[in-house]
């Protein structure tokens, strides 16, 4: 018997075919774990989420049903005046630019910056010789003519005598009546010059004031008290009094009293009044408060800000404040119709604009609001409250009108 010999290929073959089906049956185990696992996982899951939907619609149902229970205040009118205040800067209460009215050098200056003076005080000296002498020569002119008055005077005193004897006579027969005429018409011509002579001699009196009144202003005073702020010439400048303005010489201020000009709104315009007591204080002197009056105003709101300018006048007799200083002005305003005042916690705010809660018969009704002020902490309302309202502080934010709710 012959025996053929095996082929190594076909031994591995045989071979390798448990192993191949050994890797399948493992892999397939491998799926199937998974996707119990995976299975076992959505079941779970699902199961929790169905656990706490479960839970969160019975806390809602719970707080649905419960009544919540809120802290309340009572409305009260607001009767008293309300204080507001307003920035303002402090100015003297009057200022003036002194000016040359005569030209000339400065020959004597008694001011400088910081003097304080008294109305009438010479300040400063100019030197105008020409204008001296030409206040001399109208003076003399004046003297001419009215010596020339006098002169004219006489003539017509001599006029009217001779007319009065020319005329008795020419009645009388014994002068013509020519002469009588001349006479008569001599007289008028004298009595014409002398009113000629007259008015020129108010001519030159009235020149004679005017060079007199520029020879005065060679002394420059102080129109009023105060203290002077600025100082733009010195011993020796030349000044010149033009006809538009002249050069300028001193600034002057008064500042034993103040004004401070302020801009009160339309809501507040109502209620204040000229004579009305007003405080300032001053940021840089905290501890002081002074006093001042409400003084005058414009009487017209302007119509871009509507704003109404007021002055307000702050007796600074002990020189404690300074003009140009920014201030705070505080102002009681009178109430034109009584508010209803709550803190602004009890506001609420959403798309139906500021409401506030009002407890009625156990129940919550939203209230609209119609504001007057509002300063951050507490609003004056208008109207949508009256007095005796139990208003609700810090509402609920799920709040709506009828729920039920509990006062504490």
């Amino acid at each position: 018997m012959t025996y053929m010999p095996v082929e190594p290929e076909l031994r591995d073959d045989k071979q390798g075919k448990p192993d191949e089906r050994r890797r399948r049956r493992t892999a397939s185990l491998l799926c199937v774990g998974a996707i119990s696992i995976l299975a076992l996982l959505v079941g779970v899951g699902a199961w929790s989420q169905s656990s706490r939907r479960a839970e969160t619609l019975a806390v809602l149902a719970a707080q649905r049903d419960a009544v919540p229970l809120v802290r309340t205040m009572t409305a009260k009118a607001e009767t008293e005046p309300r204080i507001i205040e307003l920035p303002g800067s402090l100015a003297a209460f009057d200022s003036a630019t002194l000016s040359a009215r005569a030209t000339g050098y400065i020959s004597v200056r008694n001011a400088d910056i910081g003097s304080k003076v008294r109305k009438g005080d010479v300040l400063a000296v100019i030197a105008a010789p020409d204008l001296d002498q030409q206040l001399a020569q109208a003076k003399a002119q004046l003297l001419q003519l009215q010596a020339a008055v006098g002169q004219a005077e006489a003539n017509a005193e001599l006029g009217r005598v001779t007319d009065a004897r020319t005329a008795r006579l020419v009645a009388q027969g014994w002068s013509s009546r020519q002469q009588g005429d001349q006479d008569r018409l001599g007289f008028a011509a004298s009595r014409a010059a002398l009113a000629v002579a007259e008015a020129n001699v108010a001519v030159q009196r009235a020149a004679v004031d005017r060079l007199a009144q520029l020879v005065s202003f060679e002394q420059v005073t102080a129109p009023f008290d105060g203290v002077i702020t600025n100082r733009q010439i010195d011993v020796g400048s030349l000044v010149t009094a033009d006809a538009a303005s002249g050069t300028p010489l001193f600034s002057i201020a008064r500042t034993d009293m103040l004004r401070v000009q302020i801009y009160v709104p339309q809501s507040d315009h109502f209620g204040i009044r000229d004579g009305d007591h007003a405080t300032i204080t001053i940021p840089e002197l905290p501890d002081r408060v002074f006093a001042g009056t409400v003084a005058r105003n414009a009487e017209t709101l302007s119509g871009g800000t509507r704003t109404l300018l007021t002055e307000v006048d702050v007796d600074n007799k002990d020189a404690i404040l300074t003009a140009g200083l920014y201030g705070i002005v505080h102002l009681q305003v009178r109430r034109t119709n009584p508010v209803v005042l709550i803190p602004s916690q009890a506001v609420i705010f959403n798309n139906d604009g500021l409401n506030a809660g009002v407890v009625a018969d156990g129940k919550l009704e939203i209230r609209r609001l119609d504001l007057e002020a509002d300063d951050g902490a507490q609003v004056e309302v208008r109207s949508g409250l009256k007095p005796g309202d139990q208003v609700i502080l810090n509402p609920p934010v799920n709040v709506t009108d009828g729920m039920k709710i509990r006062a504490s």
